[in-house]
């Protein structure tokens, strides 16, 4: 039998194998195969849930037996079996869109097929006919999927006669997941300070400043009216914030003994664990509050009303160390409240410190905005530091063996992917034999065994679809900053995204997935950047999450970096290319005919060949669901021509093109024949001529098109959230109406060509202000072929959603402001953070701008007659930026928001300008305290 930590590491491969086996997934596969085979799911799944009940006890003996060979195949062929038959059921489905396009079936309600997606749904029966298809109509062979089925039966039946060959124990006697919870969870901590606490002062300092704050007593929680608050501290398992909080609460211990003021008059110390009970904790506190042993309370409201008299009129801080909690148990959600209950009799000033490896603990616990600490990551430095105090324990080696551990101890920290807990562990072996040949081993073996065994314990507490999707990140490189949105997409077009609730929207439920990983740590918030105005949110894995990510997709996912020379896993089904050439492309990956993903981070000189190149791909690559493609070179002014084979791929869900090179994009007809494409992104080229753009309304799954792609009736789109771009035409099929039912429009939306909108009710027909998740407007006349009483009807009916952050007005002639730009009462954007006047030459400057849209932080006024800006710019104490450019008749700066951290004035009149500069003129004045000031001449 495997020792402890081995076995908990164990778990690697068996528990994903189990974990994909015993998952949804067998039973969707076999719930969407019935209606096409016409057999019972229900009861072929009845007779074989035994069979995969047995195969999680492949736990036990897996490691040590002469069969796992066997069984690591028999688990392959059982992945390629459910892929064959995910792949055959996409075809019926996508034969089934192509008929009923063809026969004229398709109605304006296009938004249900992407539901049908998801064949678990109340319309599963009419995604597939009741009757099943004929080959000729399906385009399928029933004897394939058949085939499929058969070939995932035969790898469980085989796979369960080894195990059982294997003797082992009755399921009733052993339960895997016994043993991972016993070696993986954190073991019971108690109060006990640490020796020494390493790297961790800012956020000790951060956290006992917040527990001393009296401002913010019983007010800064979501429990109003309390006497009390909530700190937390969230991170990955074995990321120090057990050390962290013993070492604050160390502190407050002694500040106690030596009477200092604001002191607590208790300090109580609770490990929770994820065998929560309520008895338990409450016979604890009541412990730690009396000192004395209080197992004599059988019953818990009498254990309860003695826990309150202890507690009452006390200021006390109460650790509650490693916290669980899952999201979608209500009853878990009380039993916290009734945790915190005693506490309402304690004295203002008590403070709650909770540290769980999950926000959503501490947000339920009523921890809310900053109170919500995640544990910092250490340095490369720091944490060498912190492995090499483990690891001498202050010893000092002498001579050249000195220098020699320093060296290793190096090399051994830098396998320990700054986890504190390894450094701990591993440092505790070392720090026993300080010899160099055993720390020279020590270097060479596997470090992580008690880490990954505690993180695949918080892995497998994860939704199955949602470890799907994470498992997926270890397709990036490490350290790759990847965006919410994007991340959301690609898991869609793989299929991850399941839900059984008809009501619920897929990128919805993708957006809980992307929460999930984020409140558990999995997922963690890299940086915050401004761009165009607007904040942007890149997320990154941690590198010790990223190797369990990278086990966890279980031979799925793979990179080619630079210099690779190997070979390609032949059963690989996502790759993510970071360097290449073609000679790898055309005789390695274009021979993955099962792949479902390529994405080409590395840009290919494009050749005029690239046409036969591509046309290869497509013809052997036709399982693709994701295709991300980069070119660049010296082609510029040439003619590209997208070959019509792409139409092949008919289970593309996600494709980008990106042509890095001033060239005509000839895209093919048979693009409007991909029915399950959800991102055509193909933007870049210079010039795009697409011929087969009036049928893009049979792309009825489409959710994110590039700017550059014009096509006629896109209102039939209703899936559609990404179009950045709509020109307006007097043209049928390009009426501004055309907006009015795509309301699931996000982030950017440029309206252009308003000249052709015709007044206030046509303006009014695109319902703007129901696009809620529309954060950017962008509102544009390109000539002046109406009038300015127009102009300002149109505007006036364009008013944006409440939610807008960022706002343009291009090229408008109208000398009045729409009354939900200059009054309170008329909606509009309630909290718009940028605002952009450009060549708006009639409008003169309005007060009320500045009263209406008090939280700006950006201002720009670009090419405008205003003569002045107005007196009350002072009140706008969110603002960052002010920009002026090109406008001519601005003499004099009002007193300006001391939070203002940019200047830019470009080319507007010359004495003003040299004011800015002239040392002690007013104008000069009002922006000294403005640390960064751009002024120029053009």
């Amino acid at each position: 039998m495997a020792d402890p930590i081995t076995a908990a590491v164990a778990v690697g491969w068996g528990l994903k194998a189990v974990g994909w086996i015993a998952s949804p997934i067998m039973s969707e596969i076999f719930k969407k195969g019935s209606s096409f085979l016409g057999f019972n799911a229900s009861k072929k799944l009845k007779e074989l849930e035994p069979k995969v009940l047995l195969l999680e006890r492949v736990m036990e003996a897996v490691e040590e037996s002469p069969d796992r060979p066997r069984l690591e195949q028999l688990f392959k062929d059982l992945k390629t079996a459910f892929y064959e038959a995910e792949d055959i059921l996409d075809d019926v489905e996508y034969h089934r869109l192509k008929k009923q396009i063809q026969d004229g079936k398709l109605k304006s309600d296009g938004d249900v097929p992407i539901r049908k997606r998801d064949w678990a749904k109340k319309k599963l029966h009419s995604a597939i006919p009741s009757s099943p298809l004929k080959d000729q109509e399906s385009g399928m062979s029933k004897s394939q999927l058949k085939n499929s089925f058969e070939k995932i039966e035969k790898v469980i039946n085989d796979a369960c006669e080894i195990l059982e060959r294997l003797n082992l124990r009755p399921v009733t006697d052993y339960n895997w997941r016994q043993l991972v919870a016993a070696n993986s969870s954190s073991a019971v901590t108690t109060a006990a300070p640490p020796l020494k606490v390493i790297g961790r002062d800012e956020d000790c300092d951060k956290i006992i400043a917040m527990l001393h704050d009296k401002e913010s007593d019983g007010h800064d929680s979501t429990n109003i009216g309390v006497c009390y608050s909530v700190i937390g501290i969230h991170g990955i398992a074995g990321s120090g914030k057990s050390t962290l909080a013993q070492y604050i609460c160390d502190r407050e211990k002694k500040d106690k003994e030596e009477e200092k003021d604001g002191q607590f008059d208790l300090v109580i110390w609770i490990h929770v664990s994820q065998k929560f009970d309520l008895q338990a904790i409450f016979t604890e506190v009541l412990e730690g509050a009396t000192g004395k042993p209080s197992s004599e309370f059988k019953n818990r409201n009498t254990l309860r009303d003695n826990l309150v008299k202890e507690l009452r009129g006390k200021r006390i801080l109460l650790v509650l160390d490693d916290v669980w909690y899952n999201i979608r148990d209500a009853k878990q959600q009380g039993e916290l409240e009734q945790v915190l209950s005693p506490l309402e009799v304690a004295k203002t000033g008590t403070k709650i410190l909770v540290t769980s490896r999950n926000k959503d603990a501490l947000v339920a616990l009523g921890a809310v905005g900053e109170r919500c600490i995640p544990i910092s990551d250490l340095n490369d430095d720091v944490f060498l530091q912190m492995f090499m105090h483990y690891a001498l324990r202050g010893a000092v080696v002498p001579g050249h063996d000195g220098i020699k551990l320093q060296m290793l101890g190096d090399e051994i920290a830098k396998k320990l992917n700054r986890s504190p807990l390894a450094a701990r562990t591993v440092g505790a072996q070392l720090c026993l034999r300080l010899n160099v040949e055993f720390w020279r081993r020590t270097r060479d073996r596997d470090l992580l065994n008690e880490t990954m065994g505690a993180l695949w314990w918080s892995y497998q507490h994860l939704d199955e679809q949602v470890r799907r999707c994470f498992a997926y990140c270890s397709i990036y490189p490490r350290r790759r900053r990847l965006k919410r949105n994007e991340l959301v997409q690609l898991w869609m077009a793989e299929g991850f995204i399941k839900t059984t609730n008809a009501e619920e929207e897929p990128d919805g439920v993708g957006q809980d997935y992307f929460d999930e990983l984020l409140s558990a740590s999995f997922l963690q918030l890299a940086e915050r950047k401004m761009e165009h105005g607007c904040e942007v949110d890149y997320f990154t894995v941690h590198d010790l999450l990223r190797d369990l990510a990278e086990e966890a997709a279980i031979g799925d996912c793979f990179k080619i970096d630079e210099g690779f020379r190997g070979e390609v896993p032949p059963d690989v089904r996502h790759i993510f290319v970071g360097s290449c050439d073609r000679k790898m492309l055309t005789e390695k990956i274009f021979q993955l005919q099962n792949l479902r993903t390529l994405i080409m981070d590395h840009a290919l000189e494009i050749e005029l060949t690239d046409v036969k190149f591509l046309e290869s791909m497509f013809t052997r690559l036709q399982n693709l669901r994701v295709l991300v493609l980069r070119f660049n070179g010296l082609l510029d002014g040439g003619i590209f021509l997208l070959p019509a084979s792409i139409g092949l791929l008919k289970h593309l869900r996600y494709f980008y093109f990106r042509l890095d090179t001033e060239m005509k994009l000839i895209l093919p007809d048979s693009i409007t024949k991909l029915y399950h494409i959800q991102l055509l992104d193909v933007a870049q080229a210079s010039r795009m001529d697409f011929s087969g753009a009036k049928h893009m309304s049979h792309l009825i799954n489409l959710r994110r098109v590039s700017p550059g792609l014009d096509f006629p009736n896109i209102g039939s789109l209703k899936w559609l959230q990404i179009l950045q771009g709509f020109f307006v035409k007097n043209k049928l099929g390009y009426e501004i109406q055309q907006l009015k039912q795509l309301n699931k429009l996000e982030g950017r939306l440029a309206i252009m060509g308003l000249q052709n909108v015709r007044g206030k009710e046509e303006a009014i027909e695109a319902s703007v202000a129901q696009k809620e998740r529309v954060t950017e407007l962008a509102f544009i006349w390109d000539d002046r072929s109406c009038s300015p009483e127009v102009e300002a009807e149109v505007l006036e009916g364009l008013c944006p959603p409440k939610y807008l952050e960022k706002l343009e007005i291009i090229n408008y002639q109208g000398s009045t402001y729409p009354n939900w730009m200059v009054s309170k009462e008329n909606g509009g954007p309630e909290h718009l953070r940028n605002l952009w006047l450009y060549k708006c030459s009639r409008l003169e400057p309005a007060p009320e701008l500045f009263e209406v849209f008090v939280h700006l932080r950006w201002f720009r006024l670009w090419h405008s007659n205003w003569d002045a800006l107005p007196d009350n710019m002072e009140q706008l104490t969110s603002l960052l930026l002010l920009n002026i450019s090109y406008c001519p008749n601005i003499r004099l700066l009002p007193a300006l928001p001391q939070t203002l951290k940019q200047f830019y004035l470009d080319d507007c009149n010359e004495e003003f300008t040299r004011s800015c500069e002239t040392t002690g003129d007013p104008n000069w004045q009002k922006i000294q305290h403005i640390p960064d000031k751009t002024i120029r001449r053009d």
